[in-house]
């Protein structure tokens, strides 16, 4: 059966089972922000399963915001508990991104535009934009994902990188594929035509041929 969330989808969990599960974790009864996460409609993201993970319950991840320790929260709960939240666009995050980031920001949405595509943030942007807490530091990063169709456009990658090389901040992330399988755009843009990359899923870890995976320019 197909799993019903893939990893980075937002979720919003329901109130009352968000406290049954704090009701069993004494230990985090004093962590800022929890007590009324759900009832405020902050969302969590669904992470990848941990080795010893199982059950069809959804793994989950809550990141506290820095001035709070920059913890991250790991849980797992029913499906049933849950409701998916649409996904946030760069274009939708731009106004909680920092001002010097606004080139950059502008020159990756209409990339995405030029290809079709729709990036997305998570990340500290993400986590800013959805709660209105302060997540986004001078020493943050920009995390996008870019859905993607195989192959990856002619141009994306080198795209991307040409605007991470004059950026002000880093540029990370991911080329979502649409088993939901996710790779380092960095990675698949260096690596050899008959190299592998890491591909992230809900429940593994795996290398994956790279053969195929990037479009190629007319000869």
């Amino acid at each position: 059966m197909a799993e019903p969330f893939r990893r980075h989808d937002l979720v919003r969990v329901d109130p009352a089972a968000w406290d049954a599960w704090r009701a069993d974790r004494p230990d985090l009864c004093a962590v800022p922000h929890l007590e009324g996460w759900a009832a405020a409609g902050r969302p969590l993201i669904v992470r990848r399963r941990v080795p010893g993970e199982t059950g069809d319950a959804v793994p989950l991840g809550l990141p506290l915001p820095p001035a709070d320790g920059k913890r991250r929260i790991g849980l797992a709960l029913p499906a049933s508990a849950l409701s998916p939240v649409p996904a946030v666009s760069l274009a939708e995050a731009a106004a909680d991104a920092p001002a010097s980031w606004g080139p950059a920001v502008d020159a990756l949405t209409a990339l995405g535009r030029r290809h079709g595509l729709v990036p997305r943030p998570f990340g500290s942007l993400l986590w800013q934009a959805v709660t209105g807490l302060t997540y986004l530091s001078a020493a943050s990063d920009l995390d996008l994902l870019w859905p993607c169709r195989v192959p990856v456009p002619v141009g994306l990658l080198d795209g991307i990188a040409a605007v991470a090389g004059t950026a002000p901040m880093g540029i990370d992330g991911e080329i979502l594929l649409p088993d939901g399988a996710g790779l380092h755009w960095r990675e698949l843009r260096d690596a050899p035509e008959d190299g592998s990359v890491l591909a992230k899923s809900l429940d593994r870890l795996a290398l994956q041929a790279v053969a195929g995976l990037r479009g190629q320019s007319p000869a």
